[in-house]
């Protein structure tokens, strides 16, 4: 599998970025999202949490993701909307991290789940009948992780971002269709089925039960 070099860049970028939050504690805490820093104006915290990582397994496990995914949305869309796909989601993640955290004074989080989470999505878009974990339909995959997302938005499991792993997803959607609304045409019960945890999502923030 060859990787285009907007990928190459965004892996590289991950990695060497990561590697000095390892090192360096003053640049991992000035860069992580942290809530009461976004609030004092820090708004590149949006941005850069998104290249840091807690340790080398949650670095690796959102790269191979990454990897994996990426060329079917480079190869459907080419390298810069796929780079706007990868950013868009990224911010789309922080700023859903930020609408359920605001009044968290030291709420904080890190990782490129939230753009991984949305090429993933994307790829869905794409290729919805593809197998992930060797077995599942993406469509089913996808819907399936989103559903287990709200769950764990409202039940706080585990010390995962569920929030900005929705968020991203929500970026992911929304722009591959912008870019592809083809699809939309193509393969409107893809896109239906893809939309129904999102719907879920607002309805329950609607009601307040999340």
């Amino acid at each position: 599998m060859s990787l285009d070099i907007i990928t190459i860049v965004i892996i590289a970028a991950n990695v060497i970025i990561s590697m000095k939050g390892f090192k360096d504690f003053s640049f991992f805490e000035k860069y992580k999202f942290h809530i009461g820093g976004i609030n004092r104006g820090e708004q590149i915290r949006m941005f850069s949490s998104g290249f840091l990582h807690a340790d080398m397994q949650h670095l690796l496990f959102n790269m191979v993701t990454l990897f994996f995914f990426a060329p079917i949305v480079v190869n459907r869309l080419g390298p810069v909307n796929f780079l706007i796909i990868y950013v868009g989601s990224l911010l789309a993640g922080s700023l859903l991290s930020f609408v359920f955290h605001k009044n968290n004074y030291n709420y904080s989080a890190i990782g490129a789940s939230g753009a991984v989470t949305g090429v993933l999505y994307s790829a869905i878009l794409f290729e919805p009948w593809m197998k992930i974990n060797f077995f599942i339909p993406g469509f089913v995959f996808g819907i399936g992780y989103l559903l287990y997302s709200i769950y764990g938005m409202r039940n706080k499991v585990g010390n995962i971002g569920h929030d900005a792993h929705f968020g991203g997803a929500i970026g992911g959607y929304v722009l591959t269709l912008i870019l592809a609304p083809r699809l939309i045409t193509n393969d409107l019960q893809t896109v239906v089925l893809l939309a129904v945890p999102i719907v879920v999502l607002f309805i329950l923030m609607k009601l307040g039960k999340i």
